[in-house]
């Protein structure tokens, strides 16, 4: 190498700097095509971290809403229930309180049922019976007319009791009927108003169907069996406009009035000293004494039998069977067309 020439150690000198060089440029090349990469990947993560942060910040805002209002809601039940409880209490002890009163009341009206039936009522039980004194010898009893004497017949026409030769009544003498009093005890076991066991199915047929065939007996028997009929004496004022004789009669309250004119239920012209209405229906309906007679008996009935179906009734079955069968007997006679006035 020392042998040879200068110019030829200047070429060698030169093609190994310009390879040098070429190797710098392109090591320098690589290096830039790194850095670029290292950079567009770390913008990369940068834009990750930065969508990441902001799923983050969202997720704890909405987490710290649903954290409110989970407890804004639970607050709100609470309160809720608070108030609830507290309303519950106040209903419970209004209700004690009124149940309270209604056993004192059911107590109450079980001493007077027990001691009121419709052939003796108890006339606390029933105000309507209280009256402001005797009449001869004749006394309310239920909304009819019994004479005291002896003999038990009806008023004759001058208006006054044919008077008795005998001071001491009959005893009345009974025996039952073992197929009535067995259809009694059956429906007895588990009363009701259905008609269709042998005990009622036998009364309405052979009482209570004919006593009630008026014009309106489908009418009538329905408000009767559903306990809706009012029946009240009619006043001065509730008179109907009709071409026909009016008249005050005596009462309990001083005078109540009577018009004769056309019984709603018979359609014959009577003096009519009562009106009837069916259900909550406005319209009244002026009856005949025969019509209201016939009506009482069988509102007569039907209370006893809801006495009996309630349990208000402590009497053995055989003092039960009586009492039905007297008032069947009531509305036999009341069917017939027998009934008794006041003789004021």
């Amino acid at each position: 190498i020392q042998s040879q020439s200068p110019e030829w150690r200047e070429e060698v000198s030169s093609s190994l700097e310009i390879k040098e060089k070429e190797i710098r440029e392109k090591g320098s090349e690589i290096l830039r095509e790194q850095l670029d990469a290292a950079k567009k990947e770390l913008k990369l993560k940068d834009k990750e971290c930065e969508r990441l942060s902001q799923v983050r910040n969202q997720l704890e805002q909405e987490l710290e809403e649903l954290t409110a209002s989970l407890f804004e809601e639970a607050h709100k039940m609470v309160r809720e229930a608070n108030v609830k409880q507290a309303a519950a209490e106040k209903q419970l002890k209004e209700a004690q309180g009124k149940i309270d009163v209604l056993q004192a009341e059911v107590t109450a009206l079980k001493t007077l049922v027990l001691t009121s039936t419709p052939s003796s009522p108890n006339r606390q039980l029933h105000p309507q019976l209280q009256s402001s004194g005797t009449r001869g010898a004749y006394k309310h009893v239920g909304g009819h007319v019994r004479n005291k004497s002896a003999s038990g017949g009806f008023p004759t026409s001058s208006g006054k009791p044919e008077p008795s030769p005998v001071s001491v009544q009959p005893k009345e003498d009974r025996e039952i009927d073992s197929v009535l009093f067995a259809e009694f005890l059956m429906w007895k076991e588990h009363p009701s108003l259905d008609r269709s066991s042998a005990f009622l199915s036998r009364i309405y047929s052979e009482e209570i169907g004919p006593c009630l065939s008026f014009t309106r007996s489908e009418l009538v028997q329905s408000a009767v069996e559903s306990n809706s009929l009012t029946i009240e004496p009619v006043a001065m004022s509730a008179l109907p406009m009709v071409k026909a004789s009016a008249i005050e009669c005596g009462g309990p309250n001083g005078f109540r009035a009577a018009v004769e004119t056309k019984c709603a239920l018979s359609g014959m012209s009577r003096l009519c000293r009562h009106r009837i209405k069916l259900g909550d229906k406005g319209s009244y309906y002026y009856i005949s004494p025969s019509s209201r007679a016939r009506i009482t008996a069988v509102c007569n009935f039907f209370t006893y039998i809801r006495y009996i179906q309630q349990g208000l009734v402590r009497h053995d079955a055989e003092q039960m069977f009586w009492e039905v069968m007297r008032l069947r007997r009531e509305m036999t006679v009341a069917k017939l067309g027998f009934y008794l006035t006041d003789q004021g």
